[in-house]
Order: structure tokens, then C-alpha cells, then sequence
């Protein structure tokens, strides 16, 4: 197998998912996507790059659009293979779409979760001294 130095990132996205899981009020985890990515034999020899994003098509959609990155080749060979291919998630048939790399989404440092910002990262954020509360003593209110 080649080096990591000699492969790319191919940006891919999901469509025709539910955002909720199964008969719940609970919204989908990467998790969950990364071990159907695992199982389903069109992903096999795939590599995740980063962990997978998920968002809901619209404010009032019970659709989710889920975006993966994964280790490519320099000819981009895994990615062409992907493309237009479907697999199932349950009852919902999901598509996969090429994508160019969403910049427009902030991706923090420090635990790599996508679209919030610093100060409310529950993973490192200290306590607050007069609450314990997860922030920081001058986001007190």
C-alpha cells in the first residue's frame, strides 16, 4: 500500500438518510456511520480521513446530508467508485454525492467536532468556580 504522503482527500457526502435514529427522537452519530461505512462491502479498503459530519437538509427536514473524507489515491480511484453508488442505512437507501471540502464550516482543534466554537467545547473547557458548570469562570453570566 502506498504512504499517506502519496495519497489525497476525496470529499464525499450522504443523501436520503433519516437524521433521527430508528423509532426515536435521537439524532444519528457518527458512530453509527462509521460502522455501517464498515460493514457495507462498498466501502471495503476505505479509509476515513477525519470523523464524519452530519447535518439536517433543512431546519424542518427529517433528512440528514452526511459528509465523509476519505484517504484517496492520487488518481482519486476510491472516490470514482463511490460516487453515484448507494447502500442502505436501515429502510433509507443513501447515496453518495461528490463534494468539494466545505469551508465554510468550523471545525474545532482541539476535539476535531465540526460547527462550534471554542469556549463551548464540553471536552476541554474548564469549570466554572462559582456554578461548575462546563465554562470558563468569565463566561459566567
Amino acid at each position: 500500500m502506498s504512504s499517506r504522503s502519496s495519497q489525497s482527500k476525496s470529499y464525499l457526502k450522504n443523501l436520503g438518510i433519516s437524521y433521527f435514529v430508528e423509532d426515536t427522537n435521537l439524532s444519528i452519530k457518527s458512530d453509527i456511520i462509521e460502522s455501517v461505512i464498515k460493514s457495507t462491502h462498498i466501502f471495503n479498503n476505505t479509509i476515513l480521513a477525519s470523523y464524519s459530519w452530519i447535518i439536517k437538509a433543512s431546519p424542518k427536514s427529517d433528512i440528514a446530508i452526511i459528509w465523509i473524507n476519505i484517504w484517496n489515491s492520487q488518481n482519486r480511484m476510491k472516490a470514482k467508485y463511490l460516487i453515484n453508488r448507494s447502500f442502505n442505512i436501515n429502510r433509507y437507501i443513501a447515496t453518495i454525492r461528490e463534494t468539494n471540502m466545505n469551508t465554510g464550516v468550523s471545525q474545532y482543534k482541539n476535539c476535531w467536532k465540526y460547527g462550534y466554537i471554542t469556549f463551548i467545547c464540553y471536552i476541554h473547557v474548564e469549570k466554572c468556580q462559582k456554578c461548575n458548570r462546563l465554562y470558563k469562570l468569565e463566561y459566567h453570566r
